[in-house]
C-alpha cells in the first residue's frame, strides 16, 4: 500500500507540472521562457540540497551520459514551456508521453536490442493516437511539434540516465549544468516580469513537483520494476486533462480521449510483461 500511494504521489506530480505550466503560460501570467528557467533553477536549488543532506557532499556522478543528459533536459523544459502556449493540459501531456515513448523505442533500436513484434504494434498504435491528435484542425502546428521536441528530450535524458549509478545526484547536476545553458535565452527572448501568480506557480513547479518528484521517482523507481513503472505512467495524461478540466475549465473532446485509447493502449501492449497471468 505504501508503494502504491507514493507511486500515485509521483503520477501526481507529473500531471501537476504540465496543468501548471499551463496555468501560468497559458493564462498570461508569465512568458514561457520565464517559466522554464525559474523551474529549472528551482529544481537545481532542491535536488542538490537534497543530495548535500543525503551524501553529506557535492557527489559527482561522472561524466558519462552528462552532455545527452544536459542537453536532452534543456530541450524539455523549453520545449515544454513554451508549447503549453498553445495546447491545453491533456493533450500537452498525450503528446509529450507519446513523443518520450517513440524516442525509448527509437533508442532500444539504435542499441540493437532485441524488440519483440508485440512491442512493434504497440509502437504503431500509440503512433496513430499521435497522429490522431495532429490531423488538420486538432491544434496548432508550432505548439505541438514544440511538445514533440519536449517529449525527444525527455526521452534522451531518459535514455541518458539508464546506466547512473547514483540517479539522485545525476538527476541533480543535469539541472544544475542546465542553467548556464538555458541563461542565454535572457539575451534573446523579450522578456517581461511575471505576476505574483505566474511566479508562485513556477516556482512550485520547480521546487515539489518536478525536483521532489523526481526525486521521489527515483526513489519507487527500482522497487516498481520496468513494466510496472512504464504502466503507471500511462495515468498523467488523463490525470492532467482531469486537473485541466477541473482548475482551468479545459474540457477535453473526442479526439483526446479517441487519441488516449491508442497511445495509451498501444503503449500498455508494448510495456506489459509477454504473460499476463501465471501458469497454473
Amino acid at each position: 500500500m505504501r508503494l502504491f500511494l507514493l507511486t500515485a504521489l509521483t503520477m501526481l506530480a507529473f500531471a501537476a507540472n504540465s496543468v501548471l505550466n499551463r496555468w501560468a503560460v497559458g493564462s498570461g501570467h508569465i512568458g514561457a521562457v520565464e517559466f522554464a528557467l525559474i523551474r529549472l533553477v528551482a529544481g537545481a536549488v532542491v535536488l542538490l540540497a537534497l543530495v548535500l543532506w543525503q551524501r553529506g557532499g557535492w557527489a559527482w556522478p561522472g561524466r558519462r551520459g552528462r552532455l545527452a543528459g544536459v542537453l536532452g533536459l534543456s530541450a524539455y523544459l523549453m520545449g515544454f514551456s513554451l508549447a503549453y502556449r498553445g495546447l491545453d493540459a491533456g493533450t500537452g501531456a498525450l503528446v509529450l508521453f507519446g513523443a518520450v515513448q517513440v524516442t525509448m523505442f527509437a533508442g532500444a533500436l539504435a542499441a540493437r536490442e532485441v524488440v519483440p513484434p508485440r512491442r512493434w504494434a504497440g509502437s504503431m498504435v500509440a503512433l496513430g493516437g499521435l497522429a490522431l491528435i495532429a490531423a488538420p484542425g486538432a491544434v496548432a502546428l508550432l505548439p505541438l511539434a514544440l511538445m514533440v521536441v519536449a517529449g525527444v528530450g525527455w526521452g534522451v535524458y531518459s535514455l541518458a540516465g539508464r546506466g547512473a549509478t547514483d540517479p539522485l545526484a545525476a538527476t541533480a547536476w543535469n539541472f544544475l549544468l542546465s542553467v548556464p545553458l538555458a541563461l542565454p535565452l535572457f539575451l534573446v527572448a523579450d522578456l517581461a516580469p511575471p505576476d505574483t501568480t505566474g511566479l508562485v506557480l513556477a516556482l512550485v513547479s520547480g521546487a515539489v513537483t518536478s525536483g521532489l518528484g523526481y526525486a521521489l521517482w527515483y526513489a519507487v523507481l527500482p522497487r516498481l520494476g520496468a513494466a510496472r513503472a512504464a504502466v503507471a505512467q500511462l495515468t498523467v495524461p488523463v490525470i492532467a486533462a482531469l486537473g485541466g478540466a477541473v482548475l482551468l475549465a479545459e474540457l477535453p473532446g473526442l479526439r483526446f480521449w479517441l487519441a488516449s485509447a491508442l497511445v495509451l493502449g498501444g503503449v500498455a501492449l508494448a510495456s506489459l510483461p509477454y504473460r499476463v497471468f501465471p501458469r497454473r
